[in-house]
């Protein structure tokens, strides 16, 4: 039983000519080759802070709406503790009329980025 593995493990290892990189498989010190796929040499990268205000000047509207999100949720909780029920309902009103703002403002930037044209 144990000599019948042997020779089927002995048949999965790739030749040199069926691999065409020589007796290694893989080499860690190179990417892998894969066909069809030839990655961009210009790709920049960028920092977070870059990517961010890249982000914030293409659609201004999202940020905007996730900070009134924030502050309505924050004074509607001080509301909330201080015993303002009233305010405390109007400002978690407020959060969510600001929520679908930035939803609105997502998706508004999503079907502008798909219509503006490559360059």
């Amino acid at each position: 039983m144990a000599a019948s593995a042997t020779p089927a493990v002995a048949e999965q290892t790739s030749t040199p000519a069926a691999s065409g990189r020589g007796s290694i498989p893989f080499e860690f010190s190179q990417p892998p080759v894969i066909e069809g796929f030839s990655p961009s040499t210009s790709a920049k990268d960028e920092t977070f802070k870059e990517k961010f205000m890249r982000k914030a000047k293409d659609n201004p509207f999202v940020p905007i709406g996730c900070v009134g999100t924030a502050g309505a949720l924050m004074y509607g909780l001080r509301a909330f503790h201080q015993g303002k029920t009233r305010q405390s309902q109007l400002l978690m009103r407020g959060r969510i009329f600001a929520q679908g703002f930035t939803v609105v403002a997502i998706v508004v930037g999503v079907v502008a980025a798909t219509a503006k044209p490559k360059q």
